[in-house]
């Protein structure tokens, strides 16, 4: 069974060799720098963003919590050809855990009338906040953003590695220029 030579191609930056430039070994180290970092660096910034994350959601769920509010005037009901959700912005009025009265404004159901009973969620200051993310859909979201965030990171170590590599390719055809500049002219001449 022949050898096939694929490992030596893949590390020939690496090995001795008479004919290696100083570049092909900066070449090889800024490659195996990125890969490093695309690896270990997008793995744990995917993690750290996702822990993050559900950290966030979690403090979420406990710190908000709903709270039977009054509807102050009617929301006419949706007439939208899209069909989409029918719930739009309307005055409410609450009273907090201490007792005082508050007004705000809210996403509700359309067709409600005033005086209507809805169900809204507060912070730990009292203030009106978004319904918190469950725990599957805040796992899901939470997997997304680590994923997005190791994918941007893999992103921009690639771009900078390629513009390293660019670099070097300028650096390397400049050098052949100067080269050439001293060869070519001795390859000029006719030998007839």
């Amino acid at each position: 069974m022949p050898r096939t030579g694929y490992p030596r191609k893949l590390l020939w930056r690496w090995r001795n060799n008479p004919l290696r430039r100083r570049h092909d070994i900066v070449e090889a180290w800024i490659v195996l720098a990125t890969w490093t970092v695309v690896a270990v660096g997008g793995t744990v910034t995917g993690l750290v963003t996702a822990s993050t994350a559900d950290e966030m959601f979690a403090r979420q769920r406990t710190e908000r919590h709903s709270v039977r509010a009054e509807l102050l005037n009617d929301v006419p009901r949706s007439t939208g050809a899209l069909g989409g959700t029918d719930r739009r912005s309307a005055s409410v009025r609450w009273t907090t855990p201490d007792g005082s009265i508050r007004t705000g404004r809210t996403l509700v159901s359309t067709g409600l009338k005033a005086g209507a009973k809805v169900t809204v969620w507060q912070d730990g200051q009292g203030q009106l906040a978004l319904a918190p993310t469950g725990s599957a859909e805040a796992t899901i979201e939470s997997g997304f953003l680590g994923t997005t965030a190791a994918l941007a990171l893999a992103g921009l170590v690639f771009g900078a590695g390629a513009v390293a590599r660019w670099r070097l390719d300028c650096r390397r055809f400049d050098e052949w220029d100067r080269e050439w500049d001293l060869v070519g002219p001795r390859w000029g001449h006719k030998t007839s």
